[in-house]
């Protein structure tokens, strides 16, 4: 896998897939800059705390982050368990400013990778909706624009997952052909997180029942890390604006 050398920023690398993304990067020979709200608990070259939920916070994490930057894994979120507009703010609409604001500093052959969910699946139900969110040209827009068109706090988890890939799917090309930085989503299923009991929480026990017999088990961090890592190096070069599960199966199941 073909990493070695590139300055890489991964989000959320203070538990689970960005902590486990951010260990493997390393240790296939990239250098990794961390962003995240807790303080880091692994080895890093660079850490910045951030609230992904601010603007104003995310840009000035920006302006510590090196001047070159060959990669963005986009893994810190919240579970639907948090306020709607946290939600909202973090797995959607912070991830989008950060990656705009980082985009200049990405040369030809960058990566931008985001963490998207099985529950994102039904974003076809709501696309025209979801374009409109990804028309917005900032945060503050954004914000308005959700003002006038409130998610309800039981399905605002899904919603934004929703929009993150349609974001990435329809976002990737022109960055692709203009840029030459690619973007792609990963979409895992359950995974044994610090947060995997939120979800639990957030679906309800009925939930959980119907979809067990679907899986074998919940994902462990490093099944979904070496994805992103992938997908982040040039072995993937050609490979843009996909949004490829991470779920042992459990997507097929709903055909």
């Amino acid at each position: 896998m073909k990493l070695a050398g590139k300055t890489l920023v991964v989000t959320g690398v203070s538990s689970g897939i960005g902590a486990e993304t951010a260990r493997l990067l390393r240790e296939r020979g990239a250098r990794v800059v961390g962003i995240d709200l807790g303080e880091a608990a692994i080895s890093l070259d660079g850490f910045v705390k951030a609230d992904l939920s601010e603007p104003r916070a995310i840009d000035a994490a920006v302006r510590e982050l090196p001047a070159r930057i060959d990669g963005l894994a986009n893994v810190a979120g919240v579970p639907g368990t948090a306020p709607a507009d946290r939600v909202a703010r973090v797995n959607y609409l912070g991830l989008r400013h950060l990656t705009q604001a980082v985009l200049g500093r990405m040369p030809q052959g960058g990566s931008i990778v985001n963490v998207a969910s099985i529950l994102g699946a039904e974003w076809p139900a709501r696309l025209e909706a979801h374009k409109d969110l990804a028309r917005t040209a900032d945060f503050g827009a954004g914000l308005d624009y959700l003002a006038r068109h409130p998610v309800a706090q039981e399905s605002c988890y899904q919603y934004f997952k929703e929009a993150l890939i349609v974001w990435t799917l329809t976002q990737s090309q022109p960055w692709f052909l203009e840029h030459g930085v690619r973007m792609n989503c990963v979409a895992p299923g359950p995974v044994m997180t610090p947060i995997l009991g939120d979800f639990v929480t957030m679906l309800g026990p009925d939930r959980v029942s119907r979809d067990a017999h679907r899986m074998k088990r919940p994902a462990l961090a490093d099944e979904i890390a070496p994805v992103i890592a992938f997908l982040c190096s040039d072995d993937a070069r050609w490979i843009s604006g996909v949004n490829l599960p991470v779920d042992g199966g459990l997507a097929s199941t709903y055909l």
